[in-house]
């Protein structure tokens, strides 16, 4: 199974510089400088961690998501709508089919005008995932 980095171009280590992807072999790593020593991440670490996040902010929410989503596509009919929840409630699937495909560049490039960051540690810890818009539950 080919794994891709999901978030090439939009990961940045804590100092906000952001990290480079290599390839080991056919895995993917985000590489973040310690202090000179360059430390490989493997992607699909930090990948899983930003897509449990997402997943967290859909879960209980996917009637509203995909009323709203049908609306702005001009599709708010009840199969459009009833359609686009059963995707929202398989997202598991959806995320192992993503990190095999990727994210089309042109995808990740709308992600990065949006200002969407992924911050992450020397470990591939991620610290932050920055997403402009979103409302906090506070």
């Amino acid at each position: 199974m080919t794994i891709h980095a999901l978030f090439e171009g939009l990961v940045a280590d804590e100092a906000g510089h952001r990290v480079d992807v290599v390839y080991v072999g056919d895995d993917p790593c985000y590489v973040v400088d310690d202090q000179g020593f360059r430390r490989h991440i493997p992607s699909v670490q930090v990948d899983r961690q930003v897509l449990d996040e997402m997943r967290s902010l859909i879960e209980g929410h996917e009637d509203l998501i995909s009323q709203e989503a049908a609306k702005m596509l001009g599709q708010d009919d009840i199969f459009s709508i009833a359609m686009m929840e059963n995707q929202l409630k398989q997202m598991d699937s959806q995320f192992e089919t993503m990190l095999r495909t990727g994210i089309p560049e042109e995808g990740r490039a709308y992600l990065g005008m949006t200002g969407f960051q992924v911050v992450i540690n020397v470990h591939g810890e991620v610290v932050e995932v920055k997403q402009p818009g979103i409302v906090s539950d506070e």
